[in-house]
């Protein structure tokens, strides 16, 4: 089936099986590693993008759903060399120790953000509940999401 959709501002169209998951089209197709593969049944968030502005787990999105949706993957937040605040406030904060998670926590805030520019602590925790983190017990990551929120103020 063919498939036109927008990914990280740019217009692609790709032929793909009906089956196919975004986040191998993703990974394997334009070589966008940042989402992960985690557990595969959409509970760890690792895999988190952007469809449309709302962040789903690419894990558990089929390809074909995408068709003429714009998807945000990490890799299209920097500009050159440029990091957006949200990943300057993970590095900042120490919210980053093994890094597999980190891409979807960074999607995940900037989804947050979007819709909520002040969270609070709690509205912070709840809201990046469907992301797991192994390593860093989430305090830094709390932290990055407020220090990326006064930052985009």
């Amino acid at each position: 089936m063919k498939v036109t959709m927008t990914v990280n501002g740019r217009a692609r169209t790709f032929d793909v099986e009906p089956n196919r998951l975004l986040l191998n089209l993703l990974r394997e197709d334009l070589d966008l590693t940042g989402a992960k593969y985690g557990c595969g049944m959409g509970e760890c968030g690792a895999c988190t993008v952007l469809l449309d502005g709302e962040p789903v787990m690419a894990c558990m999105t089929l390809a074909v759903d995408c068709e003429g949706a714009t998807i945000e993957t990490v890799e299209g937040l920097s500009s050159g060399e440029a990091l957006h605040p949200i990943q300057e406030a993970f590095i900042e904060e120490g919210a980053v120790q093994c890094g597999f998670c980190t891409p979807g926590f960074i999607m995940a805030t900037k989804a947050l953000l979007g819709e909520s520019p002040e969270p609070t602590e709690p509205e912070i925790r709840e809201y990046l509940k469907g992301n797991i983190c192994r390593c860093t017990g989430y305090v830094n990551i709390v932290k990055a999401v407020q220090r990326a929120a006064e930052a985009l103020r």
